[in-house]
């Protein structure tokens, strides 16, 4: 068996090729520097990217399994499309396809109701396509660190409603070709600002304020590291978690612990581990 990973190189395909990793068969990863990219020892890294369709079909040739991990680009929507018609032509027999939690919902976030148009493109194509939803992630939060042990602040501004938020280790878990199935990746808990402050309080024994939810400010600050388009972009996606949340019922966290054999991990758990090495001597 021969499995291509797109986005491979990134928070999500790492945790996806360490699932992969000793289950037998090649593994493919698609990347833009293929003598740079730190990949695991027995992946095959494989020159190409997205925008160039070319590499894209060199790269699909002789694949039985795709998983698309497409980049937040601005053309997000046409890569991604592009590559699913790419691996129809290739024949390939399964695909793994990351989308997002609440993606038909947030119809004016434009990263979300795109994965939701690639959604619809599998389903009108009837593609042997299994569909994975994460929620927002943890391992985003590691960003916080100058911030909480500094300032005794927890700055991500996702409001009151609450979030699922995600391991991105049980999305990794997940990344399994189950044709025709969508699953929505989600934590056990509806984390709001404040009950994640309270957490980094205990975890790090000194008071931990939650930073508010001031998007504007947010988005200068990413404009300093992103392009101004995402800045607005990730600015819209949290204003949509501020007004309606992104909680998940009982029932998805139930099939998901099914499909995972285990219960989705916590972010408690999550916290206690990052802040051991973040304080380790």
């Amino acid at each position: 068996m021969t499995i291509l990973v797109i986005g491979g190189t990134g928070t999500i395909g790492s945790q996806v090729l360490a699932y992969l990793d000793g289950q037998g068969g090649e593994v493919r990863v698609l990347t833009r520097a293929p003598d740079t990219a730190r990949l695991p020892a027995g992946t095959v890294p494989v020159k190409g990217d997205l925008s160039d369709i070319d590499s894209v079909r060199a790269a699909m040739d002789g694949v039985d399994t795709l998983f698309l991990l497409a980049p937040n680009a601005a053309d997000e929507l046409t890569q991604a499309m592009l590559t699913l018609n790419v691996a129809r032509e290739a024949g390939v027999k399964g695909i793994v396809y990351l989308s997002v939690f609440k993606g038909e919902e947030y119809a004016d976030v434009p990263h979300f109701i795109g994965k939701y148009a690639v959604e619809r493109m599998i389903a009108d194509c009837d593609l042997p396509a299994t569909v994975l939803r994460p929620a927002y992630f943890f391992q985003n939060d590691v960003r916080q660190k100058d911030a909480l042990l500094t300032q005794g602040l927890y700055a991500s501004p996702v409001g009151t409603k609450g979030i699922s938020m995600v391991d991105t280790r049980d999305i990794g878990e997940a990344a399994a070709p189950l044709p025709r199935e969508t699953y929505e990746l989600v934590g056990p808990d509806g984390l709001t600002g404040a009950a994640i402050a309270a957490i980094w309080s205990e975890i790090l024994d000194r008071p931990i304020r939650y930073g508010g939810d001031d998007l504007d400010t947010m988005e200068q600050r990413l404009r300093a590291f992103a392009p101004a388009w995402q800045a607005y972009d990730l600015k819209l996606m949290f204003r949509r978690y501020q007004q309606d949340g992104a909680t998940a019922t009982a029932a998805q966290i139930d099939r998901l612990t099914t499909l995972l054999g285990h219960p989705p991990r916590s972010y408690r758990d999550f916290a206690h581990a990052v802040a051991s090495e973040w304080t380790a001597p």
